[in-house]
């Protein structure tokens, strides 16, 4: 019984980005990115029919534990594309360093902003991370990691929903500067959103999310401890 609900929810996981991709692909929305519709689909379903979490983790945690693969996957395009790294390294590293530091502050900001307390502002900062770097931020530095959690698959969902439109807003067209905004803001989901893209934009973004992440993890903790 338990293979079989296993498999139920591996399926449904499956069937259901599958329909959306295609559905986005017709319909090119901002709002019906396949990672925010099925998310969102499958979270109605479990409420909807009152599936608690942990059962549907029987299935989901086998497509989890794909995301190790799928990000080593990610040297590929670093590879095929060292040359441009090489070549644009200082750039490169200089922009996702800005990236890093706004992004902190940005989350910062918006929490002095609307008053919030100051675990959900410690919680907030490091959004444009990666999730288990940000947990671990968030932890040290005195916030709840599973609202950083939260804060990350909304950064990320909506990155990859609208970042094509706001590069598009703002003129943005040379690859490097869109794989640079996508894997600084947007971590893992903003990648696979700049591999859809260009195999150069999606290179660049993997690099990007690496080294914010870097970044993050060192400034994070200083800018907040001036809070």
């Amino acid at each position: 019984m338990n293979l079989f609900i296993t498999l139920v929810f591996i399926m449904l996981t499956i069937f259901t980005f599958s329909f959306m991709k295609k559905l986005y692909n017709r319909f090119t929305y901002p709002l019906l990115v396949p990672i925010f519709t099925s998310s969102l689909f499958i979270v109605c379903f479990l409420f909807l029919f009152k599936v608690p979490y942990d059962t549907y983790m029987s299935g989901g945690k086998w497509i989890a534990q794909l995301l190790g693969p799928a990000v080593v996957a990610l040297a590929i395009p670093l590879f095929d594309h060292r040359e441009v790294l090489k070549k644009n390294l200082g750039s490169i590293l200089l922009s996702v360093f800005v990236g890093a530091i706004v992004g902190i502050c940005s989350g910062l900001f918006l929490g002095l902003l609307f008053r919030l307390n100051e675990e959900l502002i410690f919680s907030l900062a490091p959004k444009s991370v990666t999730t288990p770097i940000a947990m671990d931020i968030s932890e040290m530095s005195g916030g709840s990691a599973t609202l950083a959690a939260v804060y990350v698959m909304i950064a990320g969902i909506s990155g990859a929903m609208f970042g094509p439109y706001l590069l598009s807003f703002f003129n943005i067209q040379h690859p490097i500067s869109k794989g640079i905004g996508f894997g600084t803001a947007s971590h893992g989901i903003g990648t696979a959103r700049a591999l859809e893209i260009g195999s150069v934009e999606g290179a660049i973004s993997s690099i990007s999310m690496t080294l914010s992440a870097i970044m993050t993890s060192i400034f994070c903790p200083l800018i907040l401890s001036f809070i």
